[in-house]
């Protein structure tokens, strides 16, 4: 049966780190939005050992709606390592990941879902197309995602969006390493995913709540970890099969 024809079942999966005053927005918007569909869902609250209220927030929400959960990094590992978590403890074939401070806008869900099944593709990348961030942030991130193009050849319009939707192999065996979640793409195509689209997303501006993010953990980290990735795409191998199964011998 071919994808587009399967029944999907998506799951959205959030890293939060002290986003005590967004969660609650947010988890309401992602539930008007999937309940409008007819896809069935789940949305995976990963906390990063949050120090305000995020934790106690999720759990009433989780409470009141079975389809959002909440899991819980006993320290803090980073963005990388709970999107990891979300991958191994979602129950979908289709991932949606996203950003929980509130400017990835649930919205553009559907059309990223239906651009993955009718395309057949591996991954469908957003990016903001009226991006609402500081001047500083948009330059860093132009600059890094520039550079990594020019490394590892990809040309991926905007590699910092976080809200992409994919097929739930394509991280299957994916390398976890801090600064993971900004090479997803080309991760994807080292392990033999090499169907990716874009679309334009809707991208709206921090209302609530601190960055977690600056020059000094944003551009010149993700510089660096560009070396390591231009090294492994050189370097790993994942080799895909299938089994050829014996029929009745011909005489």
């Amino acid at each position: 049966m071919k994808f587009n024809e399967v029944k999907h079942f998506i799951s959205i999966i959030i890293p939060v780190l002290n986003e005590e005053e967004n969660v609650a927005i947010l988890a309401s918007e992602i539930t008007f939005v999937m309940s409008r569909g007819s896809w069935e869902w789940e949305c995976l609250w990963i906390d990063d050992f949050s120090t305000d209220r995020t934790a106690e927030i999720l759990r009433k929400i989780c409470h009141t709606n079975p389809r959002h959960r909440l899991i819980i990094h006993e320290k803090n590992y980073g963005q990388s390592a709970a999107l990891a978590t979300g991958f191994k403890r979602a129950h979908g074939n289709i991932f949606i990941t996203m950003d929980g401070d509130g400017q990835n806008d649930p919205a553009s869900i559907p059309d990223l879902v239906k651009t993955l099944i009718e395309n057949d593709a591996d991954m469908v990348n957003g990016w903001r197309q009226n991006r609402r961030d500081s001047i500083i942030r948009k330059v860093s991130s132009r600059v890094a995602n520039a550079y990594r193009n020019a490394l590892t050849g990809e040309k991926i319009r905007d590699v910092g969006c976080a809200l992409r939707a994919f097929k739930s192999e394509c991280v299957e065996n994916i390398p976890v390493f801090k600064g993971m979640h900004r090479f997803l793409p080309t991760l994807v195509r080292i392990a033999g995913y090499a169907k990716i689209l874009e679309v334009p997303v809707s991208h709206r501006p921090r209302l609530r709540g601190k960055t977690k993010y600056g020059i000094n953990n944003r551009l010149w980290v993700g510089i660096m970890d560009t070396f390591a990735v231009c090294w492994m795409s050189k370097r790993m191998v994942y080799a895909r099969s299938r089994e050829v199964k014996a029929g009745p011998s011909k005489r």
